[in-house]
């Protein structure tokens, strides 16, 4: 197997079949990266992945569809890391399901020579999307900060963000940052008078 020169990465495996482990650990390591808790349990797959903060998961289909979706769960509702299906053999339904789960993409044992490229991809997809997230985020508080100054001042959309960017530039501060102080001191302001 030839491999790049990559960053090194804390990869969690979490696969019932121990066959399955023992094939996929000396791949992974061979890449360069460190294995993080081979042998989870699905009880203890959330404050694992919680705890250890892996830059990325795979877990693998084992005896149980329902297990490693579960694995999948549990992970992506617990972790900052995408997690990548691994098969060993062709199952649509499974990946279709998975997918659903939020997996961000799927590789086998028939494509070890490409699971570096795999990886790679997934994490700047993850990372893209944890941008839009944030930018999604800094939008909606900015539009709850536009609509409290404009109950409170009895002002239009245009005058409320004209405030808000005003006191950014003044204040030398985000305007983001601005308007979470805006969301989060809002009760304290003062009600416009009838």
């Amino acid at each position: 197997m030839s491999h790049r020169e990559a960053e090194h990465l804390r990869v969690l495996i979490a696969n019932e079949r121990k066959d399955r482990l023992a094939l996929v650990v000396p791949v992974v390591v061979a890449l360069g990266h460190e294995v993080i808790a081979p042998d989870i349990e699905l009880e203890d797959v959330g404050g694992v992945t919680a705890r250890e903060r892996p830059d990325v998961a795979l877990v693998g289909l084992g005896d149980s569809s329902e297990h490693a979706l579960d694995l999948i769960d549990r992970i992506v509702r617990e972790a900052a890391c995408p997690v990548i299906v691994l098969l060993h053999a062709r199952d649509s339904e499974f990946v279709r399901e998975a997918s659903k789960r939020g997996v961000f993409a799927h590789i086998s044992d028939a494509d070890v020579e490409d699971w570096q490229s795999s990886i790679d991809i997934v994490l700047r997809r993850f990372a893209e999307y944890h941008d839009l997230e944030g930018a999604f985020g800094r939008r909606a508080l900015t539009e709850r900060a536009k609509g409290i100054l404009m109950e409170r001042h009895g002002i239009g959309e245009a005058a409320a963000f004209e405030l808000l960017r005003e006191q950014s530039r003044v204040a030398n501060r985000k305007l983001v940052d601005v308007a979470a102080a805006v969301v989060d001191g809002h009760r304290l302001l003062p009600r416009q008078p009838e």
